[in-house]
């Protein structure tokens, strides 16, 4: 296996359609990651207009026509080149698998959303480390109080990750991931998680707890999870989706998402 960081989308693309279950935080330097979420076309307008209405959580980067397997943004195949799926039947998870060709429909319409691992390889430039990263877990990510403005069927929380943050190195995080709008931008809370409702940050909604060091401040970023928290109180016949933290690593790269 190549360096997770040097590998390329396509190298990276063909090892988890090998088998390869890996969460996608450090994978291909320079690359831009996304959410996945496929669901059926008539609930699909649906989808858009929740995205388009909760914009910090689900910055659409790419759809397909119903049926596509691929995208511009994406020149793999959907149902198999991510390293994990979670299915989603009636608002029950039904499963993570690593190949959803089984479970795909030619009516199913996929959605790309933004994902924040995109600006990580920014804030390590700019020496604000990433401790899931460094601790080789996923990043914890966790379902708020605060609600999603509602679109249709569809509604639910808002769902963020959190990534601890030296004081002195806050508003360079906010900063430095401000300039990535399409890829949810600058946090949406800084310190005390119970503003958001979050009442234990060693147990994440999704992925896993990460260390906090005396003396860090809790980052949150909107989570593009958030579609799959709707997804779970909205309970549409099918969707979908990544499992939380195995991302669509695309072949477009990070500048070009890049704010001047």
């Amino acid at each position: 296996m190549p360096d997770p960081g040097r590998a390329t989308p396509a190298e990276a693309r063909a090892l988890f359609r090998d088998g390869l279950r890996t969460p996608t935080a450090g994978w291909c330097t320079g690359r831009t990651q996304a959410n996945l979420i496929a669901v059926p076309r008539d609930v699909a307008y649906d989808v858009l207009l929740f995205s388009q209405r909760n914009p910090k959580a689900c910055p659409v980067l790419d759809v397909t026509e119903p049926g596509a397997t691929a995208t511009p943004l994406f020149d793999g195949d959907l149902r198999t080149d991510l390293p994990a799926y979670r299915v989603y039947v009636d608002g029950e998870a039904a499963g993570d698998v690593g190949d959803v060709r089984a479970e795909w429909r030619d009516d199913l319409v996929a959605f790309l959303i933004g994902c924040s691992f995109t600006f990580e390889d920014a804030l390590l430039a700019a020496g604000v480390p990433i401790r899931h990263i460094e601790q080789r877990r996923n990043v914890p990510m966790y379902r708020t109080t605060v609600a999603c403005r509602r679109a249709g069927s569809l509604g639910g929380p808002l769902v963020v990750s959190m990534r601890p943050v030296a004081p002195e190195l806050v508003a360079t995080a906010v900063r430095v991931t401000a300039r990535y709008p399409a890829v949810h931008g600058a946090p949406v809370h800084v310190g005390d998680p119970a503003a958001l409702g979050i009442t234990d940050l060693d147990r994440p909604d999704f992925g896993d707890p990460v260390d906090v060091l005396d003396g860090e401040v809790p980052v949150f970023w909107a989570c593009g999870v958030t579609p799959q928290a709707a997804v779970m109180a909205s309970r549409p016949p099918l969707a979908i989706c990544h499992a939380p933290g195995h991302m669509a690593v695309t072949d477009a790269r990070d500048t070009d998402l890049v704010m001047p």
